[in-house]
């Protein structure tokens, strides 16, 4: 991420960050679709207050700009989403820390994410060994997401499914669980039952490990989307594409594939607009024992 304007400037809009016993407030009324002529009065301050004085995302800076609500989306192997498909950056939260901020976010997760592999190395091991004896096929998927600003990267997951799992995809598409762009399966016929008990744990997730050391994730951030699911993106989601997406997020933390999709707009949106970096420490103490709760995890 680009270094932006310090949050502290006495000129400049700043947010609050809004915790409660949970994680954060998650932000209400943050998807706003008022008339144009709400719009047309909006202001240029990007931070507002809701009814119980927490920070939201004004967006209707977005209902003002036509040119930015198109839904050209990206395809695997095309270019990065066009700049005039990202809204502008919002002065806001995470989008306006300090260099020093962003880098101690960064130091923070190349050492943990070391850490981790360190420590889950015999658990990588043994998934790994399960995976190649008892399907056909690699060990690792590399899958193409969306990352920051729109530009894809592949994903490392531990291999979950058949090989022929994508070919399979369009047979299945009217058993999907999912409302919004999301394709969930609960009993995925296309898993393997080692690949079940990988996602089950979310064991599966580790390898992106690797992506947060390489510096396209971030261990705490907004989960990349699918090229597919960017195509049905409105102005509201593509600005989750302004921040380094994450292994964990709010509500990952908060019930994981259960929760609905406009849902998980407005806390990845609730997490830019509020970002700290306790929230980050905060998110992933909550990690495991979301995991080991298993909520949400097919």
């Amino acid at each position: 991420m680009y270094p932006e304007p310090d949050q502290t400037n006495p000129e400049g809009p700043s947010c609050r960050t809004a915790m409660n016993g949970d994680v954060a407030v998650t932000m209400r009324n943050t998807v706003q679709t008022g008339s144009p002529e709400t719009s047309a009065h909006s202001t240029s301050n990007p931070c507002s207050q809701d009814v119980r004085g927490q920070p939201i995302l004004d967006t209707h800076q977005d209902a003002a700009a036509p040119d930015q609500v198109s839904d050209t989306g990206v395809h695997p192997g095309a270019a990065p989403i066009a700049d005039g498909d990202i809204p502008p950056r919002l002065d806001c939260g995470l989008l306006a820390v300090s260099s020093r901020q962003l880098l101690a976010k960064r130091v923070f997760d190349i050492v943990l994410a070391l850490l981790a592999l360190i420590l889950l190395s015999p658990v990588l091991l043994v998934a790994a060994c399960a995976i190649k004896l008892s399907s056909t096929g690699p060990v690792f998927y590399p899958q193409e997401r969306v990352g920051r600003d729109g530009k894809p990267f592949k994903m490392f997951k531990f291999r979950s499914m058949r090989l022929d799992a994508e070919r399979q995809r369009s047979a299945y598409l009217d058993l999907n669980e999912c409302a919004g762009p999301i394709f969930k399966i609960r009993h995925d016929p296309r898993v393997t039952p080692v690949g079940r008990v990988l996602r089950r744990w979310s064991i599966d997730e580790l390898p992106q490990l690797l992506n947060v050391i390489h510096g396209e994730m971030s261990l705490v951030g907004p989960r990349p989307p699918l090229p597919e699911e960017c195509e049905h993106y409105g102005p509201q989601e593509r600005q989750r594409l302004l921040v380094k997406p994450g292994i964990t997020c709010i509500w990952q933390v908060s019930g994981r594939s259960d929760v609905e999709f406009a849902e998980q707009v407005r806390m990845d949106l609730d997490y830019i607009a509020n970002w700290n970096l306790v929230m980050d420490i905060t998110l992933l103490v909550r990690t495991v024992p979301a995991v080991l709760e298993r909520r949400g995890a097919y």
